[in-house]
């Protein structure tokens, strides 16, 4: 009996640990980011620098915007990975491998399609949100005429869905000779993120604290359909909820930096290892974690070919497969 008491207080300690690390993690690669770049600039002179110094412009007109974005994208990419993989209740999962970051840049090429004189910035988010939000139907759709799956096969369906749309959406940027732009949005990087061009992402940081509120209810969703409704809980409503809270926060980033992989995968699954599957007690260890990978990334792609840069998706990319077939092979037993 001791025993166990002394155990559930080293666990309690621990769970009170983690997220104090990761954010001290979060803090320093977000001062990091700030005094990384082609010009060379030092945060302590901003203290005695004039509003109208070249310094202070940098940082407040490039430098602290591009940082905040990292932290607003990566914290909610994170979440919203942990939000569909209860909706999916599957691990394996993410929004650039299910569908809706595909769709989403099918919408940003619409737009340049339809109405190639552009349109207001929330318009266009909207517009992007609501292509998001029909791949997550599309993809949850599918699952649901797939009585019989296995946990493999719905990553696997989740990634001939998003083939299929980003295959669609080439060909129709080859004929309207828009290739290239396509190429930019599904290349997320954050370059270009300067003041005014971010603010989007304060929407998706409020989507995010909304999921936290309902974090409880989502944790339920993930257990099934029959549960859920047998303690009460409205799931047709609280999954429609998890599609506008994970859409609208996917339309926020693409239409800001474009798409930017796998975060939503390695976060959620990484932060299981050391809280469980109670995304209550997890979603804030996952959104710092998703800050702290997105700032790493963009801060490495900053750094291996100085003064130029590597697209932060490239980087992603990689260490998402990394961390997909790590998952993958962990669970081959159970799979198999």
């Amino acid at each position: 009996m001791t025993d166990s008491i002394a155990s559930l207080q080293r666990a309690s300690r621990g769970s009170a640990l983690w997220p104090f690390l990761l954010l001290v993690l979060v803090v320093v690669l977000g001062l990091c980011s700030l005094n990384v770049g082609a010009s060379r600039m030092n945060l302590l002179n901003v203290l005695t620098a004039d509003p109208d110094d070249r310094v202070s412009k940098i940082l407040f007109a490039s430098r602290l915007p591009r940082t905040l974005a990292l932290i607003l994208a990566g914290a909610a990419l994170a979440v919203a990975g942990a939000i569909l993989q209860m909706m999916a209740r599957n691990r394996l999962v993410d929004t650039s491998t299910t569908g809706p970051m595909a769709a989403a840049a099918l919408g940003m090429l619409a737009l340049a399609i339809v109405l190639p004189n552009g349109l207001p910035l929330w318009a266009r988010f909207l517009t992007v949100s609501a292509f998001a939000a029909g791949g997550i139907v599309l993809f949850l759709g599918v699952l649901q005429r797939m009585p019989l799956r296995s946990a493999l096969i719905v990553p696997l369906v989740g990634l001939v869905i998003a083939g299929v749309i980003h295959a669609g959406s080439g060909l129709i940027a080859h004929h309207f000779d828009l290739s290239q732009s396509l190429r930019a949005w599904n290349s997320g990087d954050f370059s270009a993120v300067l003041r005014g061009r971010y603010e989007l992402l304060w929407i998706a940081a409020g989507l995010t604290v909304a999921a936290m509120l309902l974090a409880d209810r989502f944790t339920v969703i993930g257990m099934g359909r029959d549960f859920a409704t047998n303690i009460g809980v409205n799931y047709a409503l609280l999954m429609a909820i998890g599609v506008a809270l994970v859409s609208m926060i996917v339309g926020s980033v693409v239409v800001t930096a474009g798409v930017i992989p796998f975060i939503g995968l390695v976060a959620p699954n990484l932060v299981r290892l050391l809280a469980g599957d109670n995304l209550r007690r997890a979603v804030p260890m996952v959104a710092l974690l998703g800050a702290a990978l997105l700032l790493a990334a963009d801060l490495l792609g900053r750094l291996l070919i100085h003064p130029y840069e590597v697209p932060s998706s490239n980087l992603l990319s990689i260490a998402g497969c990394a961390v997909f077939l790590a998952v993958l092979l962990h669970g081959r037993a159970k799979w198999s």
